[in-house]
């Protein structure tokens, strides 16, 4: 079949996944993979599904709007990427978790537009978790006073947290910036209680480090789908 090398990246994925899982002390079961779509057509999208593929995550919304009115319902759509307030409404209708909240104006916004068709989202909140100036999230220091507002809002479902890896070699820095989130995810579930049950952390490069590091849902794409197609 056309799409035979996903099922078999998936299969491998997976059991890299459990291999790292067995070497914390941990279950697969406790990590949900997150197959990261971006720039791959619907019916790509869809063979991984037909592999098992559970969860879809998606970075642009005017890239996910059509893959997701095409295919519907078939998983469940993670808005992995930045978003802008001006793409909130769009958001809320098509995706059932978004990731990367960012900015207590973005909560607001979710909250506000989720609330006009008596919906409650999903969401993470974003933590810069390594200092870097270019990557987007709320900063480690003011992650506590955030996560306390945004719980207050009435149609957000603060699920947990997301961060990004630093893009470096050292395993080191990669081991702090994750060691340092899963800190914050403890203090957080003392607040939010046992719902705030997410901690997102992990990528094609660094999937292994961040299970390790207490991850309990990983966002691969490369190492799943290939190299980043034209879309």
């Amino acid at each position: 079949m056309a799409y035979e090398y996903i099922k078999e990246n998936l299969r491998a994925v997976n059991a890299r996944i459990a291999a790292a899982a067995k070497k914390s002390g941990r279950s697969a079961e406790e990590i949900t993979l997150v197959a990261v779509s971006k720039t791959h057509p619907a019916e790509v999208i869809k063979a991984a599904v037909e592999y098992d593929a559970s969860d879809i995550g998606e970075s642009r919304i005017q890239e996910a709007e059509p893959k997701i009115s095409s295919l519907g319902g078939i998983a469940r759509w993670h808005m992995i990427g930045h978003l802008q307030t001006n793409k909130v409404k769009k958001a809320v209708r098509i995706f059932d978790m978004i990731q990367s909240v960012d900015s207590m104006k973005l909560a607001e916004e979710i909250s506000r537009q989720a609330g006009e068709i008596n919906k409650s989202v999903d969401c993470l909140i974003e933590l810069n978790s390594s200092g870097e100036e270019s990557k987007y999230g709320v900063r480690p220091d003011k992650l506590i006073n955030f996560l306390t507002r945004a719980y207050s809002l009435e149609n957000i479902n603060v699920a947990g947290l997301m961060t990004i890896g630093p893009f470096v070699e050292d395993e080191d820095l990669i081991r702090a910036a994750f060691r340092l989130t899963r800190e914050l995810f403890l203090k957080g579930r003392e607040i939010v209680g046992e719902s705030f049950s997410t901690l997102s952390m992990g990528m094609s490069d660094d999937f292994e480090i961040a299970i390790e590091e207490g991850s309990t849902m990983v966002r691969v794409g490369t190492a799943i789908f290939g190299p980043r197609g034209a879309l």
